[in-house]
């Protein structure tokens, strides 16, 4: 092939010459990635983002350049200078191209355009799948992973230091300013800085992000834990204290208030007696056994007792707490500091996947939180969504366990959704949707505890029947499928696409590079599977 073969356009980007065609089989997994961008998927967002007219060679055409970023990503390849060099040596790249070679600065400009289409594209393969005969949803499963960030842990700093780097940035952006007005005169410009600044912004932005961020964050929680105690108590002085643990910081006030109202108890009494008391002076006949006083009183001293203890722990915690200062990352103020499953840390983001019984990934979601137990829900509602879609596309030719209806038969939605241990919680066991397993412990302790009694678990409550629920032969086995489900998309997307860092930073850029991923992976699961060959993606184009 000759050097300098032009960029094609769209309505020729996918009729190579025939040399071209020779070079790989007819049934090698680059042309389904080729002919699904090229018939499958609504590219003309990217389409109406690309450059035209004006000086310089013409822009690449974006249909391409998903291709190559698919293609990429599925083979473990995210980096645009890697890719750059693939399409000159690698074949299947080559034939993605058609001879164009990208530069990594177009591939990664490309790539900073998938918040704004990323959503609609993995709508487009999921429904693909879905008429495919894909996206099984008897039983789903949710699970998170982390996913690390495109920042180092070394990043981290705490309030004070944050604050003492963006005062020094204001200074040196004073003394900058005063020594240029010095050269050129008062309100006279040297220089203009390119418009939208370097990708993140920079570093004195995101020092500025990270401070405000973590300012915001402290509020937010120091609102809370106030709104917290004021219910705690006001519940306690109106006799009607709330059931648990009360919140960090209260406890000393609530020992406060029942030392008060122990005061006031025996205060009352030693008042009544000395009624009581008067009234048979005039018989001569005085009441015995005065009352102690109050600071002689049992019930005082251990209201008092308990009152030292919830002072001495309180000031525990402060002291802990200074020493434990929050922190966020100047790199990518939007990532966290997150402990994994093998017990280390991770700087990155928490992904959240919904899971369908055949493997496609039907919701996702990149979070900051660390906790899994807030994202329940949204990421149910996510799931019914996406469950609407896929039936609506889905052939609906036979019934099985997985929720596929038969002919003249609607089909299925949503039948069980699996979810571990760090999910549980009252709400989400009782809010509205499909039935749902959620483990209160760990697997291996729930299988051990079914076995020695099959019985049911003691107490009352959603979480009480729950447990009783997985104690049981059916809880048992219907349970035992959210690993498979669950992880193996993980270990896909983590292990045979390699794909265990973020490239981009920022939560809204993140975000649209993790669900790209889970793109990839929905459409090479299609293909890798059988689901999608020349044959049937040509059939749903006829």
């Amino acid at each position: 092939m000759a050097r300098g073969y032009r960029p094609v356009r769209r309505d020729e980007l996918f009729l190579l010459p025939p040399d071209m065609r020779e070079w790989l089989p007819a049934d090698h997994a680059v042309w389904l990635v080729i002919r699904a961008v090229e018939r499958h998927l609504d590219t003309s967002v990217l389409h109406a983002r690309r450059r035209t007219g004006g000086a310089g060679a013409a822009g690449y055409d974006p249909d391409m350049l998903l291709a190559l970023l698919v293609w990429g990503y599925a083979c473990g390849v995210s980096s645009s200078r890697r890719l750059e060099e693939l399409c000159w040596r690698d074949v299947a790249f080559r034939v993605i191209c058609g001879g164009g070679v990208p530069d990594h600065v177009t591939i990664a400009r490309f790539r900073a355009d998938f918040p704004a289409v990323i959503g609609a594209l993995f709508g487009q393969v999921l429904v693909l799948c879905a008429r495919l005969g894909m996206g099984e949803l008897g039983t789903v499963a949710l699970d998170g992973t982390k996913i690390t960030a495109n920042a180092s842990m070394k990043a981290n700093r705490a309030e004070e230091h944050l604050r003492k780097l963006a005062g020094e940035a204001v200074a040196r952006h004073a003394d900058t300013d005063a020594a240029e007005d010095a050269v050129s005169g008062a309100g006279r410009r040297r220089d203009r800085v390119p418009p939208g600044g370097s990708a993140g912004g920079s570093r004195d932005e995101r020092i500025a992000a990270a401070l405000a961020g973590l300012e915001a964050e402290r509020r937010e929680a120091e609102q809370a834990r106030e709104a917290l105690r004021r219910a705690h108590a006001e519940a306690a002085a109106a006799g009607t204290p709330v059931r648990g643990r009360p919140p960090a910081g209260a406890e000393a006030e609530l020992a406060r208030g029942r030392v008060a109202r122990a005061e006031a108890v025996q205060r009352a009494k030693i008042a009544d007696w000395e009624a009581r008391n008067a009234a048979r002076a005039a018989a001569e006949r005085p009441l015995p056994h005065r009352p102690k006083p109050a600071e002689d009183c049992a019930r005082v001293r251990a209201a008092r007792a308990a009152l030292a203890r919830a002072e001495a722990a309180q000031a525990r915690r402060q002291r802990d707490r200074a020493g434990k200062a929050p922190v966020r990352n100047i790199t990518d103020p939007d990532s966290r500091l997150m402990t994994t499953a093998s017990g280390g840390f991770v700087q990155g983001y928490n992904a959240q996947n919904v899971t369908s019984a055949d493997g496609l990934i039907i919701a996702t979601e990149l979070t900051s939180d660390a906790n899994d137990v807030n994202w329940f829900e949204p990421m149910l509602r996510a799931a019914e969504g996406a469950a609407e879609l896929i039936t609506r596309h889905q052939p609906g030719t036979r019934r099985n366990d997985h929720g596929h209806a038969g002919p003249g038969q609607q089909p299925g939605r949503i039948g069980l959704i699996l979810a571990d241990a760090g999910y549980l919680s009252e709400h989400n066991l009782t809010i509205d949707g499909p039935d749902r397993l959620i483990a209160t412990g760990k697997h291996r302790d729930l299988e051990k505890a079914a076995r020695a009694d099959r019985g049911g678990a003691a107490g009352d409550g959603p979480i009480a029947a729950m447990a009783a629920r997985l104690r049981t032969e059916d809880g048992i086995t219907a349970y035992r499928q959210r690993g498979h489900i669950a992880e193996t998309p993980h270990g896909y997307i983590k292990h045979t696409m390699a794909f265990r860092q973020l490239r981009q930073r920022g939560q809204p850029s993140a975000a649209a590079e993790w669900k790209f991923a889970a793109t990839v992976h929905n459409l090479f699961k299609a293909i890798t599977t059988g689901h999608a060959t020349q044959a049937t993606l040509a059939a749903l184009t006829a």
